[in-house]
Protein backbone atom coordinates (compact mmCIF):
# COMPACT_ATOMS: atom_id res chain seq x y z
CA UNK A 1 0.00 0.00 0.00
CA UNK A 2 3.06 1.97 0.56
CA UNK A 3 4.21 1.87 -2.63
CA UNK A 4 1.08 2.95 -4.58
CA UNK A 5 0.82 6.07 -2.59
CA UNK A 6 4.62 6.74 -3.22
CA UNK A 7 3.54 6.53 -7.20
CA UNK A 8 0.50 8.14 -6.92
CA UNK A 9 1.92 11.34 -5.05
CA UNK A 10 4.59 11.07 -7.49
CA UNK A 11 2.88 10.98 -10.14
CA UNK A 12 0.73 13.84 -8.85
CA UNK A 13 3.48 15.96 -8.09
CA UNK A 14 4.87 15.46 -11.63
CA UNK A 15 1.61 16.24 -13.23
CA UNK A 16 1.63 19.51 -10.96
CA UNK A 17 5.13 20.18 -12.40
CA UNK A 18 4.19 19.64 -16.06
CA UNK A 19 1.35 22.44 -15.19
CA UNK A 20 3.95 24.98 -14.15
CA UNK A 21 5.89 24.22 -16.74
CA UNK A 22 3.38 24.87 -19.43
CA UNK A 23 2.30 28.21 -17.31
CA UNK A 24 5.82 29.52 -17.07
CA UNK A 25 6.17 29.14 -20.83
CA UNK A 26 3.05 30.31 -21.72
CA UNK A 27 4.08 33.54 -20.13
CA UNK A 28 7.18 34.06 -22.45
CA UNK A 29 5.73 36.64 -24.90
CA UNK A 30 3.80 39.36 -23.63
CA UNK A 31 0.74 40.07 -25.62
CA UNK A 32 0.38 43.86 -27.02
CA UNK A 33 -3.12 45.80 -26.29
CA UNK A 34 -4.41 45.04 -29.78
CA UNK A 35 -3.75 41.47 -28.78
CA UNK A 36 -0.64 40.78 -31.09
CA UNK A 37 2.37 39.46 -29.21
CA UNK A 38 5.68 41.22 -29.01
CA UNK A 39 8.20 40.54 -31.43
CA UNK A 40 10.96 38.29 -29.25
CA UNK A 41 13.76 40.47 -28.22
CA UNK A 42 17.13 39.88 -29.94
CA UNK A 43 19.45 38.46 -27.23
CA UNK A 44 22.39 40.98 -27.37
CA UNK A 45 19.40 43.89 -26.53
CA UNK A 46 19.21 45.26 -23.36
CA UNK A 47 16.57 47.36 -21.68
CA UNK A 48 16.42 50.46 -21.83
CA UNK A 49 18.67 51.03 -25.11
CA UNK A 50 19.18 54.67 -27.25
CA UNK A 51 17.25 54.44 -30.87
CA UNK A 52 19.72 55.62 -33.48
CA UNK A 53 17.75 57.79 -35.01
CA UNK A 54 15.53 59.60 -33.00
CA UNK A 55 15.12 63.24 -34.73
CA UNK A 56 14.27 66.20 -33.13
CA UNK A 57 10.95 66.94 -34.75
CA UNK A 58 10.00 63.36 -33.81
CA UNK A 59 10.93 63.55 -30.62
CA UNK A 60 9.67 67.08 -30.08
CA UNK A 61 6.14 65.64 -31.54
CA UNK A 62 6.37 63.04 -28.54
CA UNK A 63 6.62 65.96 -26.03
CA UNK A 64 3.67 68.01 -27.65
CA UNK A 65 6.56 70.72 -28.11
CA UNK A 66 7.31 73.31 -30.96
CA UNK A 67 10.67 73.94 -31.23
CA UNK A 68 11.12 77.93 -32.05
CA UNK A 69 12.01 78.80 -35.57
CA UNK A 70 15.22 80.85 -34.18
CA UNK A 71 16.51 77.48 -31.38
CA UNK A 72 19.78 76.51 -32.93
CA UNK A 73 22.41 73.04 -31.89
CA UNK A 74 19.07 71.04 -31.65
CA UNK A 75 19.96 67.92 -30.12
CA UNK A 76 17.46 65.18 -29.14
CA UNK A 77 17.21 60.90 -27.91
CA UNK A 78 14.53 58.64 -27.14
CA UNK A 79 15.34 55.99 -25.03
CA UNK A 80 13.51 52.54 -24.92
CA UNK A 81 12.70 51.63 -21.75
CA UNK A 82 10.88 48.55 -20.29
CA UNK A 83 8.07 50.80 -19.22
CA UNK A 84 8.55 54.05 -20.62
CA UNK A 85 10.54 55.75 -23.06
CA UNK A 86 12.98 58.19 -22.19
CA UNK A 87 12.61 61.60 -24.59
CA UNK A 88 15.34 64.07 -24.51
CA UNK A 89 15.18 67.44 -26.22
CA UNK A 90 17.85 70.22 -25.78
CA UNK A 91 18.15 73.49 -27.83
CA UNK A 92 19.67 76.84 -27.48
CA UNK A 93 17.56 80.29 -28.22
CA UNK A 94 17.94 83.92 -27.83
CA UNK A 95 17.60 84.45 -24.34
CA UNK A 96 15.18 87.19 -25.30
CA UNK A 97 12.74 84.13 -26.71
CA UNK A 98 12.87 81.85 -23.70
CA UNK A 99 10.45 83.43 -21.28
CA UNK A 100 7.87 83.18 -24.12
CA UNK A 101 8.58 79.20 -25.36
CA UNK A 102 8.19 78.73 -21.82
CA UNK A 103 5.45 80.32 -21.12
CA UNK A 104 3.76 78.30 -24.57
CA UNK A 105 4.66 75.24 -22.21
CA UNK A 106 2.16 76.48 -19.62
CA UNK A 107 4.14 75.00 -16.59
CA UNK A 108 2.25 73.88 -13.53
CA UNK A 109 4.07 76.45 -11.44
CA UNK A 110 6.46 79.37 -12.39
CA UNK A 111 10.06 77.61 -12.97
CA UNK A 112 12.15 77.77 -9.85
CA UNK A 113 15.92 79.28 -10.11
CA UNK A 114 18.28 77.20 -8.33
CA UNK A 115 21.65 79.22 -7.81
CA UNK A 116 24.01 76.29 -7.07
CA UNK A 117 24.44 72.49 -8.72
CA UNK A 118 22.26 69.76 -7.36
CA UNK A 119 24.32 68.55 -4.32
CA UNK A 120 25.26 64.70 -4.58
CA UNK A 121 25.69 62.23 -7.89
CA UNK A 122 23.32 63.09 -9.99
CA UNK A 123 22.54 60.30 -12.50
CA UNK A 124 19.18 60.33 -14.12
CA UNK A 125 17.56 57.82 -15.99
CA UNK A 126 17.83 59.49 -19.64
CA UNK A 127 21.11 61.59 -19.05
CA UNK A 128 22.09 64.35 -21.55
CA UNK A 129 25.45 63.83 -21.41
CA UNK A 130 24.00 60.95 -24.62
CA UNK A 131 23.79 64.23 -26.46
CA UNK A 132 27.33 65.38 -25.60
CA UNK A 133 25.21 67.90 -22.75
CA UNK A 134 26.24 68.18 -19.68
CA UNK A 135 22.93 67.56 -16.83
CA UNK A 136 21.17 70.49 -15.87
CA UNK A 137 21.65 69.26 -12.76
CA UNK A 138 25.53 70.14 -12.62
CA UNK A 139 25.08 73.29 -13.41
CA UNK A 140 24.74 76.67 -11.64
CA UNK A 141 22.27 79.25 -12.05
CA UNK A 142 18.93 77.01 -13.62
CA UNK A 143 15.74 77.84 -13.91
CA UNK A 144 13.97 74.48 -13.90
CA UNK A 145 10.16 73.42 -13.16
CA UNK A 146 7.91 70.91 -14.13
CA UNK A 147 5.47 71.45 -16.98
CA UNK A 148 2.87 68.28 -16.41
CA UNK A 149 2.79 65.41 -14.61
CA UNK A 150 0.98 63.78 -15.37
CA UNK A 151 0.40 64.78 -19.13
CA UNK A 152 -1.74 64.56 -22.35
CA UNK A 153 -1.98 61.60 -23.99
CA UNK A 154 1.01 59.37 -23.61
CA UNK A 155 3.54 61.60 -22.47
CA UNK A 156 3.70 60.79 -18.48
CA UNK A 157 5.96 63.74 -17.44
CA UNK A 158 7.50 66.74 -18.81
CA UNK A 159 10.22 68.83 -17.09
CA UNK A 160 11.81 71.75 -18.33
CA UNK A 161 15.66 73.38 -17.52
CA UNK A 162 16.99 76.52 -19.13
CA UNK A 163 20.40 78.09 -18.15
CA UNK A 164 22.55 80.21 -19.89
CA UNK A 165 24.32 78.82 -23.14
CA UNK A 166 26.33 82.13 -23.92
CA UNK A 167 26.57 85.71 -24.53
CA UNK A 168 22.65 86.79 -24.78
CA UNK A 169 21.92 82.66 -25.45
CA UNK A 170 19.95 80.04 -23.08
CA UNK A 171 20.55 76.16 -23.58
CA UNK A 172 16.90 74.74 -23.20
CA UNK A 173 16.84 71.17 -21.83
CA UNK A 174 13.32 69.24 -22.14
CA UNK A 175 13.24 65.77 -20.86
CA UNK A 176 9.95 63.57 -20.99
CA UNK A 177 8.73 60.18 -20.52
CA UNK A 178 6.17 58.17 -22.38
Amino acid sequence: MKGTRRRGRRAALAGAVAVLAGLVAGCGGATAHDGARDAPRSPGRQVPYWLDDAAPPAVAQQLHVAVPAAATEVKAAHQKGFQDDGLLLAFVLPSGEVDGFVAQLAPERPLRTRQEPVAGAVKPMTPFAHLGLPEPESLPGVREGQVCAPCQGDLNFLHVAVTRAGEGTSRVYLRGAG
